[in-house]
């Protein structure tokens, strides 16, 4: 199948077709547990009773309170990780000495599980939202950090020649070959770090006991057995999630649409 043919409206719709399958039978087996009274309420909700807790939760205005507070403090905390991230890399990128000296020690940092990093944070910051904030933000860093040095070190050599050639400064040389040749490795941190930010957000919320958002809207209904509202809670995280890529993949296209239609065929 051509790249053109992926535009073509029909195309688009039989791909959306496809991808509504499965979620069309997990509702119908879903419907069917308590239409053939084969469930267990007490562990499953049903789902007339997800759109009943769906109702309240829009109607009382949770809504806006949990999903509002969750995006903010990842949002919060995605910024800072990826605008560290990427000063650090470019800063390394100004010093093989300092790439030596430093890349080796993150590198072994980086193979730490982010949750292991929770009760240092706690002691260091306490429970409340900078904790919270500087748990996403330590969860970024590493992904953009390292995916932008792996951009900047494959720049083309003869790319580099020509900023020799044309003497430029090494502020130039960064800002007008360097960086717009690391881009997509920068990209591709950036879009590893966003996913990974959302996850560690609801982890944030579990383990660091925020009083408000998506996480604790699961926890919540965990302690007080409402299963509606657990169920709620994970179809939330889905939805925004989903949302999440659909910005950052159109953001991706948006900036990096110099390098033309994407060669990779879809089916």
């Amino acid at each position: 199948m051509s790249v053109e043919a992926t535009h073509d409206p029909r195309h688009r719709a039989r791909r959306l077709a496809r991808g509504l399958v499965l979620p069309a039978l997990i509702g119908l087996g879903w419907w069917s547990l308590f239409a053939f009274h084969l469930a267990d309420e007490r562990i499953v909700a049903s789902i007339r009773q997800v759109i009943d807790c769906a109702i309240r939760w829009v109607v009382t205005g949770g809504i806006w309170i949990d999903a509002g507070s969750s995006l903010a403090r990842n949002f919060a905390g995605f910024s800072l990780g990826a605008l560290a991230g990427i000063a650090a890399s470019i800063a390394l990128s100004l010093s093989a000495l300092a790439r030596g000296l430093v890349l080796p020690s993150l590198n072994a940092l980086k193979q730490v599980s982010i949750f292991a990093w929770v009760p240092l944070i706690s002691v260091w910051f306490g429970l409340g939202e900078t904790s919270r904030i500087f748990f996403i933000a330590f969860s970024v860093f590493f992904p953009v950090l390292f995916n932008t040095a792996e951009g900047i070190a494959s720049v083309p050599a003869e790319l580099l020649e020509v900023a020799r050639v044309f003497r430029f400064s090494r502020w130039q040389t960064v800002r007008q070959i360097v960086w717009p040749a690391a881009l997509p490795s920068v990209f591709t941190g950036l879009y590893v770090g966003l996913v990974m930010s959302w996850m560690v957000t609801l982890g944030a919320e579990y383990m660091l006991t925020a009083t408000h958002g998506v996480g604790y809207l699961l926890l919540d209904g965990r302690e007080n057995f409402r299963m509606d509202q657990v169920i709620l809670g994970v179809l939330v995280v889905g939805l925004i999630g989903f949302g999440v890529h659909a910005i950052a993949d159109a953001s991706e296209r948006r900036f990096l649409r110099w390098r033309g239609p994407s060669p990779m065929i879809e089916i």
